[in-house]
């Protein structure tokens, strides 16, 4: 359905727990996905890890996923500071927006309470005007989540997306990194539409050609 599929995951390790399992079901259709990490948290980075540890982690989660090192793009906003780093960052979606060309962009819902997230999803509204906008899931940020779309997912795709989350050793200690809590809202998305797994999202922008 989608060529070419930009994840904006405001952190390393967002879009793969928004969206892994539908990434390595388009990547295995034959898509092209390309994803960009805002921020490598070097200030939140456990105490025990290098302060690069996550920039290395997200290269071994993509790689499982499938995503071209090529197509991995990493920057450097600060963590927590993004309201006051908005219009940089609207600058940076621009230039991607102008450099992939995306079919469609996954990124923070609109209910998504943490600052970072929320940037993110407001300027790549306004970044991305002409392309479909879908917001991921992310239970422990969301006060409500609406599921206006769903991607259906085979097992395979499941167990893809735990594997790339095993890759965060730093981030082990976070229960939404649990591969039972990962396994058990797939299957809860998909029983909402009688398949065995799958991710929902919210619909922000639509666009049909």
């Amino acid at each position: 359905m989608f060529e070419r599929i930009l994840v904006l995951s405001p952190h390393t390790d967002d879009g793969e727990l928004g969206c892994g399992g539908s990434l390595a079901k388009f990547i295995e259709g034959g898509g092209e996905v390309f994803y960009v990490a805002l921020s490598s948290c070097e200030k939140s980075v456990p105490e025990g890890f290098p302060e690069d540890i996550l920039k290395k982690e997200v290269k071994k989660a993509t790689k499982i996923l499938g995503i071209k090192r090529e197509n991995l793009l990493l920057f450097e906003y600060e963590v927590r500071e993004f309201p006051r780093l908005r219009q940089e960052i609207l600058d940076t979606l621009i230039e991607i927006r102008a450099e992939i060309k995306p079919d469609v962009v996954f990124t923070p819902s609109s209910y998504d309470t943490h600052q970072d997230h929320k940037v993110t999803r407001d300027e790549t509204l306004r970044a991305f005007k002409k392309c479909t906008v879908l917001g991921y899931e992310q239970p422990w940020n969301n006060i409500t989540f609406d599921t206006t779309a769903f991607v259906r997912l085979e097992e395979r795709h499941i167990e893809k997306k735990i594997e790339a989350l095993s890759c965060y050793e730093s981030q082990k200690a976070r229960p939404y990194f649990n591969s039972s809590f990962i396994k058990s809202l797939a299957r809860m998305r998909g029983v909402q539409i009688d398949v065995e797994y799958a991710e929902a999202f919210e619909v922000i922008r639509w666009i049909i050609h």
